[in-house]
């Protein structure tokens, strides 16, 4: 079995890859070029792709041949930075079997409940975050948007 992991580097992907590698799966990690060295542990046993994960190109070369492909959706960066990696991962995948990790204001039915205090703060923290380009919940939302009215069948 061939596992690509997008967004290895974080805590979640190094997580990932760790549990793929233990069950002896060959594994692909893709990160940000500056993120490369949180990988050091797997070294020689991981096959790096470093680049922006929303770079079609880069997701196209990392998960060639992929049996499965688990990608860490974060808001963080502007641009369209997660539907983009989100919608690279489903056009050059589309065999592979696809595992979508996203954060935790992502509702696919509609049904979570929160706080009112507490999804103030989150209307807060988005704008904010996306006033000074740090993050962009709102396009976190689309990429999972995308993810589950693709094709891909839901079991």
């Amino acid at each position: 079995m061939k596992a690509c992991i997008v967004g290895a580097s974080g805590k979640l992907g190094q997580y990932m890859v760790r549990h793929a590698l233990d069950r002896g799966y060959e594994v692909v990690g893709v990160c940000r070029e500056q993120s490369v060295g949180k990988l050091d542990a797997f070294a020689g046993r991981i096959t790096i792709i470093p680049g922006a994960t929303k770079d079609r190109a880069v997701i196209e070369k990392a998960v060639a041949g992929c049996d499965g492909v688990l990608t860490v959706l974060v808001p963080w960066g502007v641009y369209q930075y997660t539907s983009g990696t989100a919608q690279a991962v489903l056009d050059y995948a589309p065999r592979a079997r696809l595992v979508f990790s996203c954060g935790w204001h992502i509702s696919r039915d509609g049904q979570d409940r929160y706080p009112r205090r507490f999804k103030w703060f989150v209307a807060a923290f988005g704008w904010l975050a996306r006033l000074v380009r740090v993050a962009d919940l709102d396009d976190q939302v689309e990429a999972c948007r995308r993810v589950f009215t693709s094709n891909t069948r839901w079991t």
